[in-house]
């Protein structure tokens, strides 16, 4: 692994690269980390099942995508709020007749506020589904896959591919320069401390527990999985 001011990185197969996020992870853990954002990362970061095209690389559309709008997190759907903009004027024009000035304003504000969620919902999924395709087919081809918030950055590309497997240099920053700096400490002290590191691998136990009628043994493994 290398140290520097942009972040940790490390150069080598998929394993490598899978041990390094592992490895980051459980640090983070280690100096208390905890939370929503430490949870997108631990999803994120590659998995010894996976594949860099297609896995990595739908994970980071999903995580560049825009955050859903106001209409989209009350379940509803561009149309839904242009059919309640429309029947809040035709109330508004029936407070008009009735000569009720002050709620045919109400109905009339209420309008326009759903026309502009429907508007808002409309243009963040076209912008959404952009991405998505920009994302998945050009700048995965052009740039690393790299993932982004408030508690790391990180970004791994394949740099080589030759007969004998592919090459990969995967970097991790983490943005608190005082955690940072705590993580680095624990991850020098897995270098060492730990002659080998276990990587954890997708258990399939499911099926093996049906056919011979028990139950999955609990679940091991994740960042916490090591060897000394």
């Amino acid at each position: 692994m290398e140290e520097s001011i942009s972040g940790f990185k490390v150069r080598g197969d998929w394993g490598d690269v899978v041990e390094h996020g592992e490895r980051i992870a459980l640090a983070l853990r280690e100096v208390g980390v905890d939370g929503d954002a430490y949870y997108e990362f631990d999803e994120w970061r590659p998995k010894t099942h996976e594949r860099i095209d297609e896995d990595v690389s739908e994970k980071t559309a999903a995580q560049a995508s825009v955050d859903e709008g106001k209409g989209e997190r009350a379940g509803k759907s561009p149309g839904d709020d242009l059919q309640t903009a429309g029947e809040k004027l035709t109330e508004s024009y029936e407070k008009v007749e009735e000569n009720d000035t002050e709620s045919a304003r109400e109905r009339w504000g209420e309008s326009i506020e759903h026309v502009a969620r429907a508007a808002d919902s409309a243009s963040r999924k076209a912008l959404r589904k952009v991405e998505d395709a920009v994302y998945r087919n050009v700048m995965t081809q052009m740039a690393p896959y790299y993932f982004d918030n408030e508690l790391v950055s990180a970004n791994i590309q394949e740099v080589a591919r030759a007969e004998d497997g592919e090459t990969f240099v995967f970097e991790v920053n983490v943005n608190d320069d005082e955690l940072k700096a705590e993580v680095s400490d624990v991850l020098g002290d897995y270098e060492s401390e730990i002659d080998r590191w276990h990587v954890d691998t997708e258990k399939r136990t499911e099926d093996v527990a049906a056919a011979e009628g028990v139950e999955p043994p609990a679940e091991e493994g994740g960042p916490d999985s090591t060897t000394t």
